[in-house]
């Protein structure tokens, strides 16, 4: 059961994090597009917005989740402390408590530098879209997985070492230096790059990266493809009512 270790947790804040920047980048493209063709410097700026307001919103969620999903691992670093959680209320408790409630905000700087992640895959992804609608009526199921897939993979190659940085600081058990005081945010993110080059070379950086692509880019591609399937059934029963009414 080790591998689903913080399955919850996760599965909660991906919900919530989902739902809180698909709303975002739809009402704003909605106000801002207004039935226009859109183009890929507005899906650029709109993921970037939304991303932010994510990243404002569920930020907490996620640092509890990181602690929840480590808790009990072996780690070879001193460095690191070890947490004792029962749960999400529990862990909430214990670090707004412990450590006040700043911290539930720990990795925000590196975060909100992330927004391209999710702004670069829009990016990518609608623009795939537009070329592909160009040349039939709607996108197939195969369609949507494949380049949702390639957007998230492009994202998550681009920003992997920002990413690595986040998940550190959210853990927030990391001394960062030998008289544990707390650094600022672009500070702590330099410090914690230029260490991990130091230890294991350029390639440091992407430590790791063939599973967080195994992940992040199978999560998106089902991700699109539900998006799709639902938002097209969506518009068929609003276009059904539509109909009856007039």
């Amino acid at each position: 059961l080790a591998p689903y270790r913080g399955w919850f947790p996760v599965i909660s804040s991906l919900c919530c994090s989902n739902f809180v920047y698909f709303y975002t980048f739809n009402s704003l493209k909605a106000l801002w597009v207004k039935g226009q063709h859109s183009t890929t410097g507005k899906d650029l700026v709109l993921g970037v917005v939304a991303g932010v307001v994510n990243v404002l919103l569920t930020t907490p969620l996620w640092v509890v989740n990181t602690r929840l999903k480590l808790q009990g691992a072996k780690f070879r670093n001193e460095d690191i402390v070890p947490t004792n959680y029962k749960g999400i209320i529990d862990a909430f408790h214990q670090i707004i408590r412990d450590e006040g409630v700043l911290a539930l905000w720990n990795g925000t700087f590196p975060s909100l530098l992330l927004v391209f992640n999710p702004a670069i895959q829009f990016m990518f992804y609608e623009g795939f879209k537009r070329k592909l609608l160009k040349k039939q009526l709607q996108l197939t199921s195969l369609d949507a997985f494949v380049i949702g897939a390639i957007a998230k993979a492009v994202a998550t190659t681009l920003t992997y070492p920002l990413q690595t940085v986040q998940s550190i600081l959210r853990f927030g058990r990391h001394r960062l230096n030998p008289e544990n005081r707390t650094l600022g945010s672009l500070r702590n993110v330099l410090y914690l790059l230029q260490q991990r080059v130091r230890r294991f070379g350029l390639m440091g950086l992407y430590k790791g990266l063939e599973a967080k692509l195994l992940q992040t880019v199978l999560t998106a591609a089902l991700m699109f493809l539900v998006y799709e399937k639902l938002t097209a059934a969506t518009f068929t029963v609003m276009g059904l009512k539509h109909s009856r009414r007039h």
